[in-house]
């Protein structure tokens, strides 16, 4: 049985039991655009979009059927990107914002509030008032950290350690022009920062997982991890965040942002990688490997 709870920020599905010590969590693939923000936007409907990881909930929705939580963002990306932290206000883009030390993600127009979607298309036509980013991250940004940190401290306090999965797709032309000439491009990139997030031997296993469901796996290049690896992250406590990023073009047409006709198969093969990610880090397994 799976206890659902439903919030403005979130949907959080957790099983009646937990049986390992993973954390799902599906921080871009939000899809709830609020009206005032479609009416505000100079995008179409599915330009907006184009950021969003789209469906990646459902691709882990089996994550609770095994034991294991599963949070979910309602707000889109385009609106709030909760991979951000939630300081990083472009000054750009919302009012009465101070400049700040240079920050990458920022001068490029990806702070907390977004200023641009895919290939650096603007999403408004002036600023935001500085009490409208504030109320964003009050009713969402702040609730769904304050969720996955008790989450993961309640999974370290019952198993002695907590590894996030942080789930993300990632657009297929990004992934295309990184594969080295003659070589295949991976279809699944797995981030730790470089084994600043996660230890080695929880890389090995969540590796392990989609190789054994027949899927190209690359570590930290291009994608080594953002704000919530580089934060929920710490080894050293038994706290091991890792990113999970899909090749959108395995289970969904792009231009369209929807499923392929063989969605289900896919998703279903991802539900075996879940199954087997519960088993790999069962306490009981581990116990008996060891």
């Amino acid at each position: 049985m799976i206890h659902r709870t439903q919030t403005e920020a979130y949907v959080l599905l957790r099983p009646m039991a937990t049986f390992a010590p993973l954390v799902f969590s599906s921080p871009h693939s939000g899809r709830d655009y609020p009206s005032a923000f479609l009416d505000a936007t100079v995008l179409d409907s599915r330009l907006i979009r184009s950021s969003e990881d789209a469906f990646v909930d459902k691709l882990f929705a089996a994550a609770p059927h095994h034991g294991m939580p599963l949070l979910a963002a309602r707000a889109p990306r385009a609106w709030l990107d909760l991979n951000r932290a939630c300081d990083e206000l472009d000054p750009a883009l919302i009012e009465g914002v101070s400049r700040a030390p240079h920050n990458p993600r920022i001068s490029s127009g990806l702070g907390v509030i977004p200023r641009v979607v895919a290939q650096g298309r603007p999403i408004y036509r002036g600023k935001l008032p500085r009490s409208e980013a504030e109320a964003r991250l009050r009713a969402h940004w702040h609730p769904y950290h304050d969720r996955l940190r008790n989450l993961m401290t309640e999974t370290e306090s019952r198993f002695g350690e907590a590894v996030l999965i942080d789930c993300h797709s990632m657009p297929h032309e990004a992934i295309e022009t990184h594969a080295r000439p003659g070589n295949s491009h991976p279809e699944v990139v797995l981030g730790d920062r470089f084994g600043a997030a996660a230890g080695r031997v929880v890389m090995d296993r969540i590796e392990t997982a989609f190789r054994r469901a027949g899927l190209r796996v690359a570590r930290n290049a291009p994608f080594a991890g953002a704000y919530i690896a580089q934060t929920y992250g710490r080894p050293s406590r038994g706290h091991h965040a890792v990113q999970v990023e899909i090749d959108r073009a395995l289970y969904m047409d792009e231009a369209r942002i929807e499923p392929r006709p063989d969605f289900p198969a896919f998703q279903a093969l991802m539900a075996e990688v879940v199954a087997d990610l519960a088993e790999s880090f069962a306490p009981d397994r581990r116990l008996a490997a060891e």
